[in-house]
Parts: structure tokens; C-alpha cells; sequence
């Protein structure tokens, strides 16, 4: 039986990673900041974190801190080398983060890069933004009365469970490298998400698209956080809205 240690393991990805490593005949280890036994902030390291890491076979790293990914990656790394072990380092970036100058996608390319240093036998796959996280930002976009959008902006949904079926994949094999990205079924304008969301919610808004300044919204007009080539995903967002807002429940977490 293959050992996997999920950082991140409760969290939107880690949650359906450790569904289908476990489904797929893997012992799962979640470390987590609040769930025991390997209950810990990865930033800080600590005797926990080598507890988690020794003896595990293969590690999906997919703890998303916007301010801390640095750290975090630094002490999972070093944890394996203090353990002894040769674990298959597996990580999730984002498309584009090498050429949108956005504080956050630079932090995660220099993961990267410390990743592909660290010594260990690494993989690296890049998505796209996933529709959960799409539907947060239309949500807080439609708080005021005016829904203003950013202008010619567009997008690539991609469904959260079949990211974590690919990391599932890819942690279960050898270290492949730098593997294909992975997009959204399709690329759509961000009036056209917003319509879709406001029909889903059943919700009513004046839209008005706006410019905004800077080199991050001219490469995000440009499409630098596309992967037109990689559209490999099957869920549209019209599906997962249509999925999410028939439960209530899920609508409103």
C-alpha cells in the first residue's frame, strides 16, 4: 500500500485529492492546521510536519497561503530531507504564473523553482483557475447594486474533482516533471460568467465592464492565464452552477 501525505488535505483541492487517493487504495495522511493527528501551521514547521513526512511515499503539496507559500514549501522540503526519505513531491501551480506579475503567482513560481531545487523526484502540474473560486469572486462582485466587471477580461474554469483526480494520477506514478497544464472546458468573458451566475442564483444586477490600470490587467486581457491548448476539462460552469445552486447548502458555503 502506497503512503500519501496531503498538505492542505481539508481544504477545497485536498478534500477531493484525499477522496480519490483513498478511494484508489492509498493510505492518506492529511496535514492540516485543524485536523489532527498532524494538526500544524506549515509555515512554522515543527516536530509534526517530520512525523508526516517520514515514511511517506509520495506528497501532494496543495496548501494555498497567500502569504506563507514560501515558508511552507521550505519546511515540507526540508522535513523530507531530515526524515530520510525520497518522497515524490507533487505540486499544483496555476497557468500564467510565470508571466503575470501578480504578487501571489510569484510567490507560487518560486515554489516552483524550489520545488524542481529541492532534491527530491518532483512534479509539477499548472490549472487554471477553479470554479469555486470564480463563483467567489462573481459573489463579491455582485454585493453593490452595480455589478462593475473588469473589461475584455475572460476566463477557464476548471472543475476542483478533476484537478484532484489528475494530482490522485500523478502521485500514484513517478516523478514525471513539468507535466501539461490542465483548463477549463471552455474560455468565457466575464459579462458571460457573470450572467451565468446571476441566472443560477437567481439574482438581478446592472452590469457595467470597466478598464483597470497596470501590467497585471493588461497581461490578464491579454490571456497569459489561459491554456486555450489544454482545455482537457469536461465540467462547464454552467454545470457547476447549475449543481451548486441546487443545493442550498452549497450555495450559500
Amino acid at each position: 500500500m502506497t503512503t500519501i501525505l496531503v498538505t492542505g488535505g481539508t481544504g477545497t483541492l485536498g478534500r477531493p485529492v484525499c477522496d480519490r487517493l483513498r478511494a484508489d487504495g492509498h493510505e492518506v495522511r492529511v496535514l492540516s492546521r485543524h485536523s489532527p493527528p498532524y494538526a500544524v501551521d506549515l509555515r512554522r514547521g515543527g516536530p509534526l510536519v517530520d512525523r508526516a513526512v517520514r515514511g511517506a511515499d509520495a506528497i501532494v503539496h496543495c496548501t494555498n497561503i497567500l502569504r506563507g507559500d514560501e515558508a511552507a514549501a521550505r519546511q515540507l522540503i526540508e522535513a523530507a530531507h531530515r526524515t530520510g526519505g525520497r518522497p515524490h513531491l507533487v505540486y499544483i501551480s496555476i497557468v500564467g504564473v510565470d508571466r503575470v506579475p501578480l504578487g501571489y503567482y510569484r510567490a507560487k513560481y518560486a515554489v516552483e523553482r524550489m520545488v524542481r531545487q529541492s532534491g527530491l523526484g518532483w512534479t509539477i502540474v499548472r490549472t487554471t483557475r477553479f470554479h469555486d473560486l470564480v463563483l467567489r469572486l462573481l459573489e463579491a462582485l455582485a454585493r453593490p447594486p452595480v455589478m462593475m466587471l473588469p473589461k475584455a477580461l475572460r476566463d477557464q474554469p476548471l472543475e476542483v474533482t478533476e484537478a484532484a483526480a489528475r494530482l490522485a494520477e500523478l502521485a500514484a506514478g513517478g516523478p514525471a516533471g513539468r507535466v501539461a497544464d490542465m483548463g477549463g472546458p471552455e474560455i468565457l468573458g466575464f459579462t458571460d460568467l457573470a450572467v451565468a451566475y446571476l441566472e443560477a442564483a437567481g439574482r438581478t444586477r446592472r452590469l457595467v465592464e470597466t478598464p483597470l490600470p497596470g501590467r497585471v490587467y493588461r497581461d490578464l486581457r491579454l490571456g497569459a492565464h489561459l491554456a486555450p491548448e489544454s482545455a482537457v476539462g469536461r465540467v462547464t460552469f454552467a454545470e457547476f452552477l447549475a449543481r451548486r445552486f441546487a443545493n442550498p447548502t452549497a450555495a450559500g458555503s
